[in-house]
């Protein structure tokens, strides 16, 4: 549902659809939701969306069944393997601010996301990407607009996520730099410098999936194919 709150915003919304240009749509913050763990995730809605503003962190799926937490280096690159750490297997440092990171295995349960929600395609993220776009300016590029205002480090660039932060996340989506588990040598790394985050798209029936990233050093959102046991957060959006 779109959220307009004044005349004025109303206005600029229909002035600009009749120019064909996207319209303009205020974030609203909204209600919480809670997974089957109990955990409590603040949501905003965008336009039509409404999406959670932290990474999930669930340890089971939404039927309770347990998500196999996987920690060692050998058994993480194993294929077909549903599973999901914490970054550095550092749980006390690391839940609670960036969530789990998860192999797209566990992503494809259809399970992982609480009940009402699922783990969004990428078309919904392109979409999300669309309805933020009238937040965008030369300073506020596409990264910096969907980007937390804090934990990103920093860049000398104009326009990148780790330049002058404190402008960052116009959309309330407040995306973090939460790093990720490689399939190479089943490492993690980039934390503070990427955040990266799973659809529920896959690009082919065996090896790869799409995930989403945003850098430090980048004003844009990076789309990719990437190895399906690879762990990466996810975001969840309502179900329509």
């Amino acid at each position: 549902m779109k959220t307009i709150t004044t005349y004025g915003i109303l206005l600029a919304a229909l002035l600009l659809s009749i120019a064909g240009c996207s319209p303009v749509y205020e974030p609203k913050v909204g209600d919480t939701v809670t997974d089957v763990d109990g955990n409590l995730y603040p949501t905003v809605t965008i336009a039509t969306q409404t999406w959670m503003t932290e990474n999930l962190r669930c340890t089971n799926y939404n039927d309770n069944t347990a998500i196999t937490l996987i920690t060692d280096s050998a058994s993480w690159g194993k294929p077909l393997t549903a599973g999901y750490c914490w970054y550095q297997n550092d749980s006390t440092a690391n839940k609670s601010k960036f969530g789990a990171l998860y192999n797209w295995y566990a992503v494809n349960s259809g399970k992982l996301a609480p009940k009402g929600w699922h783990v969004a395609s990428i078309d919904e993220w392109l979409t999300l990407e669309n309805n933020v776009s009238s937040f965008i300016t030369t300073s506020k590029t596409l990264a910096k607009v969907l980007a937390s205002t804090t934990g990103w480090s920093q860049s000398l660039s104009q326009g990148t996520t780790g330049n002058y932060p404190a402008i960052n996340n116009a959309s309330g989506f407040a995306a973090l730099a939460g790093g990720y588990r490689v399939n190479f040598f089943r490492s993690f790394s980039k934390m503070d410098s990427l955040g990266a985050w799973w659809t529920s798209t896959q690009s082919d029936t065996t090896r790869y999936a799409v995930g989403l990233s945003i850098r430090y050093n980048q004003s844009n959102v990076e789309q990719r194919a990437y190895n399906k046991w690879c762990g990466f957060s996810v975001r969840c959006v309502k179900d329509n």
